[in-house]
């Protein structure tokens, strides 16, 4: 998807990224045992989350479940602001930018489904993830070319570092 100078303008602005969890950190499926249940995450989905972080972007989640597996992940990422069983995401979205004197307009949220729509409708950059419902594509600023927990985040850390002149710093790091 080509950037428009809308969407740049958008990605410019954005202070904090929030991610749902199922479908979007992962691709939705659950393993599920006796006794625990087990998601996968994309490493290259954490190394964007990481970069956001360097170049002083706030990462958080908003899900619906509960899980240990998100405690730990959030937990490697530095990711201090999860909020589990937030069946009602909108609350909590509200609150987090009463916490950090933020407006919608600095917030972007990727989504994939139904109940990510109160957010999508008031952020100020909705991204859905390729493989999300289209009732969340049709609301989206921006559509991922990767699927939920295959390089989603990823791509959307790398758009809003590039738009905001901050990516090459992060590949320098690299080249030291």
């Amino acid at each position: 998807m080509e950037e428009s100078n809308d969407l740049k303008k958008h990605l410019q602005q954005v202070k904090v990224l929030i991610l749902d969890v199922d479908g979007v950190m992962t691709d939705g499926g659950l393993l599920l045992g006796e006794s625990e249940e087990c998601k996968e995450f994309n490493t290259m989905d954490g190394a964007g989350v990481k970069y956001l972080q360097r170049a002083g972007i706030r990462v958080a989640i908003i899900t619906g479940r509960c899980s240990g597996a998100v405690a730990r992940r959030a937990q490697e990422l530095g990711i201090s602001d999860v909020h589990q069983k937030a069946l009602k995401k909108l609350p909590v979205f509200q609150q987090l930018l009463a916490n950090y004197n933020l407006v919608a307009s600095e917030i972007a949220y990727i989504g994939d489904d139904l109940p990510d729509l109160p957010l999508l409708i008031r952020v100020g950059l909705p991204i859905a993830v390729a493989n999300a419902c289209p009732e969340v594509k049709a609301r989206a600023m921006y559509i991922t070319t990767r699927g939920g927990g295959k390089g989603a985040i990823r791509e959307v850390a790398e758009l809003i570092l590039k738009a905001q002149g901050k990516w090459d710093r992060i590949v320098e790091g690299y080249l030291e």
